[in-house]
């Protein structure tokens, strides 16, 4: 079967190398040349671990191959995946412009039966807008089918999220579509991976209410933590008792400076836009938003408290960039915020992150000096600030740590490391919820 993915961003570059890797021929398309010569080249254009490898493997066995050339990966595949960008819109809305391209382009090279799917993450009746496009569009009268495949892609471990899924949700609107992509999905059946068959716009649904139900969550823990800090408690302690409850489950209950990437800021306002549309109030969603949006306030006012009240004129060590641990991201990043936040209040920044340097530079922030490792960034510094938990820095030297800072402050974002012991090496150190 051949089958052509439409977009080499994150998820079109990982969905295209792991169905190549289960066997298919993928052709990649994007319309942006030079990343296709990167990715002809054997480069990659994304920080993700695991995907390189798959990529090169799968390149050298004649299975995948990248083009900016649409309208003849289109002829030549059964099954188009769209998985182009949807950023939010000025109006908090998903913007489909890339998905409309791509559906007219399908339309004006129809040449036979074709699947249309959507991976990228749209709203609730994009498959019937879709259909529409391509039924206004065609230049022949060749049947095609419309289905929805939303991805649930972890950035840092997306890779085993494909290979080993929790499910596989596949909305289709006719028998024939289904079974094709149940087919495409074979190799995971030797995992007993449940694959759930659904409408397209239930299928659209799933994606939206999954990534709005997990942002709720870090909301929720991120409340909790403000109030054990209140009351005494260790919301540590609280997570892991919650998270004990096969309800519950002990996933996502992490606080910290809040949620970010490029899918849970982004999906749940563009979920809120969905139902006001429909004359509906989406309260709960609401308030993890507003809630997610305290935290960068609150954790300014964490380091502010810490050097006597006053950021202008001081110097911050900041550890972590990338919104997320394994992964060069900078979308939406609150590592970013917090920083651009200590610029705004007149403090210096001294940063490090082990992946995301290169998109941080080119952002062109004044007042930022990027550090060659984390012992670096506290050289001179009033205060450090854990704003990412990658794993190097769970076990920093402590001690050169402390020689290095101005001041022995940190300030624990993620809390990565135990109060106690902090105090005990003559930290002034102050976390989250504990």
């Amino acid at each position: 079967m051949n089958i052509t993915v439409v977009g080499t961003g994150y998820v079109g570059l990982v969905t295209g190398a792991c169905f190549a890797e289960f066997g298919t021929h993928v052709v990649c398309v994007d319309k942006d040349p030079e990343k296709i010569a990167v990715l002809e080249r054997g480069g990659i254009p994304i920080f993700e671990p695991g995907l390189e490898a798959v990529v090169e493997r799968n390149v050298k066995a004649g299975r995948l191959r990248f083009t900016t050339d649409l309208p003849s990966a289109i002829r030549d595949s059964l099954v188009v995946f769209i998985a182009v960008g949807t950023p939010q819109g000025n109006d908090g809305r998903a913007d489909l412009s890339f998905v409309r391209e791509v559906a007219v382009a399908v339309a004006e090279n129809l040449n036979s039966y074709k699947v249309v799917v959507t991976k990228s993450t749209v709203p609730a009746g994009t498959g019937r807008m879709i259909r529409e496009l391509i039924e206004k569009h065609r230049k022949e009268d060749h049947p095609f089918s419309v289905a929805s495949n939303p991805e649930f892609l972890r950035e840092g471990s997306a890779i085993e999220d494909f290979l080993r899924p929790n499910r596989v949700v596949i909305g289709a609107e006719d028998e024939a579509a289904a079974a094709i992509l149940r087919d495409l999905y074979r190799p995971l059946y030797l995992i007993e991976t449940p694959i759930l068959i659904t409408s397209v716009v239930t299928a659209e649904m799933i994606k939206y209410a999954s990534n709005a139900f997990l942002a709720t969550k870090i909301s929720f823990i991120n409340e909790m933590a403000d109030l054990c800090e209140r009351v005494g408690a260790d919301v540590h302690g609280v997570a892991r008792g919650m998270g004990l409850d096969h309800r519950i489950g002990p996933k996502f209950l992490h606080p910290g400076p809040g949620y970010g990437g490029s899918c849970f800021p982004k999906d749940t306002r563009a979920i809120l836009e969905v139902a006001r549309e429909r004359g509906m109030d989406l309260r709960i969603v609401g308030a993890a938003i507003d809630v997610n949006e305290s935290r960068i306030p609150a954790s300014l006012a964490k380091i502010r408290a810490e050097v006597e009240g006053k950021l202008a004129g001081k110097t911050i060590a900041l550890l972590g960039l990338a919104f997320k641990p394994n992964t060069d991201d900078l979308r939406e990043s609150p590592a970013i915020r917090i920083l651009e936040a200590l610029l705004a209040e007149g403090a210096r920044v001294r940063a490090y992150d082990p992946v995301a340097m290169d998109a941080a530079r080119g952002r062109s922030l004044e007042g930022v000096v990027y550090c060659e490792d984390e012992y670096d960034a506290a050289r001179g510094a009033d205060a450090l600030v854990v704003a990412t938990e990658w794993n190097q820095f769970r076990g920093l030297d402590t001690e050169r740590i402390r020689t290095l800072l101005r001041e022995p402050v940190v300030v624990d974002l993620r809390n990565v490391y135990e109060p106690g012991a902090m105090r005990a090496r003559g930290f002034r150190y102050t976390c989250v919820g504990r």
